[in-house]
């Protein structure tokens, strides 16, 4: 089974990201923001509420402390100071969810962090040390430290596919500073693709393995929601129930 996950909650201020209202029916686990990329304390609190009169999951979405850049730009920080950020950020949203009667449910690193914990080991190991406070699954890549690193450290690693992402032909995630359009229902074959076969097409025109127990979609794609939906309909029989 699989569930469907989105970055969501990164407007900040009077600056509106995404699609959040539109996104929440679709999915089954969202990933906050915890105010180091992009969101602040009403847009925490508002998104917690929203993921709850929906039925969806909440799990923390922390990033390197890097508001300007949308948290897509690396940075050099040492494994404890980089634990103690995650804990700082996980520990606010966590504080919203208590307020709301939900439990945290995951933690998935954003941007460039999640990109350098697939292949920094001690940036790998600063997230699991912020996870052991609180004791909740990861997501990540298979086939990279996420994978390698979480699990040697003993927490319940989710694996993600990307249904808005191109795939290089090593099988990693090739990031941009924007996400650009993709197709519906191009989204919604490699999505169904992924799930079924474990197999995803990579930009040199080869396939690469994948593990879907979560596909993301991120609210910032240009027409998230029709994306989201497409996505929903094709894998709807193989979807975790709420």
């Amino acid at each position: 089974m699989t569930v469907i996950n989105c970055d969501m909650g990164e407007s900040f201020g009077l600056y509106r990201m995404g699609d959040d209202e539109g996104m929440m029916p679709l999915i089954t686990v969202a990933n906050v923001a915890c105010g180091f990329h992009g969101s602040d304390y009403n847009h925490m609190r508002n998104t917690v509420r929203l993921a709850k009169s929906h039925g969806v999951k909440v799990g923390a979405h922390p990033s390197l402390p890097d508001l300007q850049g949308f948290g897509r730009r690396e940075m050099k920080m040492e494994r404890e100071e980089l634990a103690n950020c995650l804990i700082y950020q996980i520990g606010a949203l966590k504080g919203f969810l208590e307020a709301e009667g939900m439990p945290l449910n995951h933690i998935k690193p954003h941007g460039a962090l999640y990109g350098m914990a697939a292949r920094q080991e001690h940036i790998a190991h600063a997230v699991c040390d912020a996870a052991d406070i609180f004791k909740v699954p990861l997501f990540g890549m298979i086939n990279c430290l996420h994978e390698e690193v979480y699990t040697a450290r003993g927490h319940r690693f989710v694996a993600e596919y990307y249904a808005d992402l191109d795939y290089d032909g090593n099988g990693g995630l090739i990031i941009t500073r924007e996400h650009e359009a993709v197709e519906p229902e191009e989204a919604a074959r490699r999505s169904l693709r992924a799930v079924t076969e474990g197999k995803a097409p990579a930009v040199d025109g080869s396939d690469v393995q994948v593990r879907a127990d979560a596909i993301c979609v991120h609210s910032d794609t240009p027409d998230a929601v029709a994306v989201a939906r497409a996505v929903r309909d094709a894998v709807q029989p193989y979807l975790e129930a709420a």
